[in-house]
């Protein structure tokens, strides 16, 4: 676990950052690394390293738990992380090189199916509103010819006769330290425990079979980028009558051309003329809905903010909506008569101002200024 960067790192926040502060952070990140969005070859890479950080500094118990031991999950025994493999618990060590009395797992009991993942791209206003849809995944199945026993129908595994059925074959060894005993799995039957001599012709004795599975999955609305939706028991089917896995579908948000979203808040830029910024107005302004009244006082300027209460985004774990967002920019126009030239030139002088048009314009003084320059 050595190479994996410290969470908060990958993050940019402190050990001390709020819930939101690593909230904020996640989706800054998120969008600046989404492959829809950054063709880069290491975007994915990336994006998907910050999804990692942020599943477990967002969890309060993965985070108290990180922060006591690191990328060490306690949980996993030995050499364990948080994304790691399962090595068993000292018991399964102990027994793999001294031959001890630890558990060891029956190679016949019920296991558990494997999980399947699945990306899928929503458009910006389904996320907002939410989505029905049929998805087709493929997947391992149980066989329906032998149910999963891999034998031909009206027949049965038998129990491995070099291992009695306990999947593991002993080698004992004579070392200047003692009699040593190293438990393996076994050769004859693979560590199945079983043999199968008359297998199902429909799986070939695996037990299992490839299928296209096809799923109706409900997308709530205001669900966001990078979110996971768990389906129970739509992953994989378990192994001799254990359950089957889960399906976990990660929802990715296309971007949108007008509006941009900051959790459940909607964000918007709408262009002004000078004379509306200047002598006030009242516009139309597009929501998610629907078309809205905005008024315009006189003397608003450029980069000024309008609140619209409960225009934003439904709220997935709440009551109501968020707000939307519009930002005002005064736009210069690029081409005027000589009547409006000479209008301007009035008001310019009316105000004190000196236009020196040979050096530089006021509409391009006004452009520079709104390009930051």
């Amino acid at each position: 676990m050595a190479d994996k960067r410290d969470y908060y790192e990958v993050l940019g926040v402190g050990k001390d950052a709020s819930d939101d502060d690593i909230k904020k952070a996640y989706r800054k990140l998120a969008r600046q690394y989404h492959p829809d969005v950054n063709k880069a070859a290491d975007a994915e890479t990336k994006f998907k390293e910050v999804k990692e950080a942020y599943d477990v500094l967002s969890d309060g118990q993965k985070r108290s738990t990180y922060d006591q031991y690191g990328h060490i999950d306690p949980n996993q025994g030995m050499g364990g992380g948080f994304q790691g493999a399962d090595f068993g618990g000292f018991g399964d060590i102990f027994d793999m090189f001294f031959g001890g009395g630890g558990n060891r797992r029956d190679p016949n009991a019920p296991q558990r199916g494997n999980d399947l993942q699945y990306t899928m791209t929503i458009e910006f206003k389904e996320a907002v509103f939410g989505k029905e849809t049929d998805i087709t995944i493929p997947r391992t199945e149980n066989c329906d010819t032998c149910h999963g026993t891999g034998a031909k129908p009206g027949t049965k595994p038998q129990t491995c006769s070099v291992c009695h059925g306990s999947g593991q074959q002993e080698v004992v060894q004579n070392t200047p330290f003692g009699r040593m005993v190293n438990r393996r799995s076994c050769s004859n039957c693979n560590g199945t425990g079983q043999i199968i001599k008359d297998k199902c012709s429909t799986c070939g004795g695996n037990g299992k079979v490839k299928k296209q599975r096809k799923i109706h999955v409900k997308i709530p609305a205001g669900v966001d980028d990078g979110a996971q939706l768990r389906m129970t028991g739509e992953g994989e089917g378990g192994l001799r009558g254990g359950p089957s896995g889960d399906l976990y579908i990660v929802i990715r948000v296309k971007s949108h051309d007008f509006f941009e979203r900051e959790g459940d808040d909607i964000y918007c830029e709408i262009p002004l003329t000078f004379a509306q910024a200047a002598l006030g107005d009242e516009i139309e302004i597009p929501t998610l809905t629907e078309k809205v009244k905005l008024k315009i006082p006189a003397g608003t300027q450029t980069g000024t903010y309008f609140r619209l209460k409960g225009k934003g985004v439904p709220r997935l774990r709440g009551i109501g909506q968020g707000d939307q967002h519009v930002k005002v920019v005064v736009v210069t126009p690029s081409k005027l008569s000589e009547e409006q030239k000479e209008l301007l030139r009035q008001f310019a002088s009316m105000d004190g101002e000196q236009t020196h048009e040979h050096e530089q314009s006021f509409f391009d003084r006004m452009k520079r200024a709104f390009r930051g320059d």
